[in-house]
């Protein structure tokens, strides 16, 4: 007994309502050693991300990397902390609230949108709470990830899952996979790269540059490698540029094993000692700035390039919570929302679906 999650009094007059949750990585709640201890701890303890026998990995991030890495990873988020914390927390916030207001202009009162985070707060289980308490009985779980992988979108799914199944009364549930080939994502990062280097000028090259993970897990089957390479490659048609003019690289590795090569600042190294003198450098598989773009790409790489002999680095941001952004995730969350919602007359004509057709996805 008291097991599962009910409630303590159900009102059948109360409305029903239709729950959006957006989620993102997460971030620490302070640019601290303090803070980063627990973020790191739930972050690396997760089993899809570090995938190492438990008897083996939990001493070792116990024993060294919890009592080491917090207070070097403190300082990097110092750099590109604002006023209003972290940019990973307030884009996405920015994009749940313009996503709630696209589709309570054609849902009114039935739709509630919500950003949780899948490590740190606002937690999933929080977010979740708070739609059973709103009498949200269909969910529909959006990552802020468009390439899947094991290691983000399939370890979101996991805490909702385990959440839910506690709960005696139990949701309808939808989930969305990813949207790494979405004409609205392509169209969204060409015309994000043409209009940088309207304003800035283009470099010779454009490395597209994506999160890594081990190279084991692609072997295993995480289709992500191949998911990358076809972002950008349509992104690429999109731009007109032959196979010279790109290279596809991934960032961000840990521990000793090899992960998905080439990497990106060996590469950006190897570039500027062979002569390249300009690179324009973008992460399309980040939805919105955080500190593996902003300080890792922007900062750490851009110096590793220009110190190794290469003249101009510019890097192009994300999409964060443009007008484009908001576009893509409200025809996302309308595509996926087939037959929840309300009728298609009341629905924005001039969004569109992943198909580029109009979306009347509510019969």
């Amino acid at each position: 007994m008291g097991k599962y999650i009910g409630r303590a009094a159900y009102d059948h007059e109360q409305p029903q309502r239709i729950g959006i949750l957006l989620v993102n990585l997460g971030t620490p709640e302070e640019p601290t050693a303090k803070a980063l201890r627990p973020y790191l701890r739930q972050f690396l303890g997760d089993p899809r991300v570090i995938e190492w026998p438990a008897w083996l990995w939990k001493p070792i991030l116990h024993g060294i990397i919890l009592n080491v890495r917090p207070k070097k990873s403190a300082k990097l988020y110092e750099s590109i902390w604002t006023k209003d914390g972290a940019p990973l927390l307030i884009y996405s916030q920015n994009i749940a609230d313009k996503l709630q207001t696209n589709l309570q202009e054609a849902c009114g009162d039935t739709i509630r949108v919500t950003l949780a985070m899948r490590y740190g707060r606002p937690s999933i289980a929080e977010k979740l709470a708070e739609f059973r308490a709103a009498n949200v009985q269909r969910i529909l779980v959006l990552p802020l990830f468009p390439q899947y992988s094991a290691t983000t979108t399939a370890t979101i799914y996991d805490i909702v899952f385990d959440e839910l199944r506690r709960y005696r009364w139990m949701p309808e549930l939808r989930t969305v996979t990813g949207y790494h080939d979405n004409p609205l994502y392509i169209q969204a990062l060409a015309d994000s790269i043409q209009a940088f280097w309207a304003e800035n000028g283009r470099s010779v090259k454009l490395l597209y540059s994506f999160h890594g993970i081990p190279k084991s897990y692609a072997e295993k089957g995480d289709p992500y490698q191949s998911f990358c390479q076809k972002t950008a490659k349509l992104v690429s048609e999109k731009l007109g540029l032959s196979q010279e003019e790109y290279q596809v690289c991934f960032q961000s590795r840990f521990g000793p094993e090899e992960w998905l090569q080439p990497y990106t600042d060996k590469t950006l190294v190897q570039w500027a000692e062979d002569g390249l003198e300009s690179v324009d450098t973008i992460c399309p598989g980040f939805a919105v700035d955080c500190l593996e773009t902003l300080e890792e790409m922007a900062v750490e790489n851009r110096d590793g390039f220009l110190e190794g002999g290469g003249q101009q680095y510019q890097y192009i941001p994300c999409l964060n919570d443009s007008d484009a952004q908001i576009a893509l995730f409200t025809a996302l969350a309308q595509q996926h929302l087939q037959g929840w919602a309300v009728p298609p007359e009341k629905l924005p004509a001039d969004h569109q679906n992943g198909s580029g057709v109009k979306a009347d996805v509510f019969p």
